[in-house]
């Protein structure tokens, strides 16, 4: 039986929509792709910067598939746990600003080695799960959108925001490299890690206002 030519355009639609949305989210400079770009550029091998890659996407996708199900819209409608959230992102955001703040060009952690497999997993589940500003926008943007579609449209939504959110994250490992073998000397990745720093502390501060007025409005 031919397919609908309907749902066809639909399904299209859903999967544009999708890449659109997750693009438009992950473009700007945040700590997730701060990380990455940095692993692809401290790291000898490109290869040795995937652990990084996946496990950001990895993380990427859980969040999506949770907003797109509904399951965190519902867990950040209770208060007290959306300002727990907050506060433990305030406080961890205020430490990677500092960390990338006094970053060497061989990496973030301090020592001047590459971060190791078990390091780059760690540290890319930290900065994708415990950043309170990412997760608002996948469920405000991504999970809202999806109410839009159903059934296979969804899908096809969501396998789109997962794909871009693998794509982009290797393609900034792959520029990160490209960067620390052309910046021999450093240069360039001190600056960003000084701007990504300032970005950090930022969106730090914003989340600290957001604690400071649900904490007013209990009282």
């Amino acid at each position: 039986m031919p397919a609908d030519p309907g749902m066809t355009i639909v399904m299209i639609d859903a999967f544009l929509t999708g890449i659109i949305l997750s693009f438009g989210l992950i473009l700007p400079l945040g700590i997730q792709n701060i990380f990455v770009f940095n692993q692809g550029a401290t790291q000898q091998r490109l290869l040795h910067a995937f652990p990084s890659v996946l496990a950001a996407s990895l993380c990427d996708t859980i969040l999506i598939i949770l907003a797109v199900l509904g399951i965190s819209v519902a867990v950040l409608s209770i208060a007290w746990l959306k300002t727990t959230i907050f506060i433990i992102g305030f406080f961890f955001l205020m430490y990677m600003g500092f960390i990338t703040w006094h970053a060497k060009p061989t990496g973030l952690p301090v020592g001047g080695k590459p971060l190791s497999v078990k390091h780059q997993i760690v540290f890319a589940i930290s900065v994708s799960l415990l950043n309170p500003h990412a997760l608002l926008d996948t469920v405000g943007v991504i999970g809202t959108s999806s109410l839009n579609f159903s059934g296979q449209d969804k899908w096809a939504y969501t396998i789109a925001c997962i794909l871009v959110s693998f794509c982009w994250f290797l393609g900034l490992a792959i520029a990160g490299h490209r960067l620390g073998k052309l910046d021999k000397t450093g240069r360039w990745l001190i600056v960003i890690n000084k701007l990504s720093a300032l970005i950090i502390w930022s969106v730090a501060f914003y989340l600290g206002v957001q604690v400071v007025k649900a904490s007013l409005s209990f009282l």
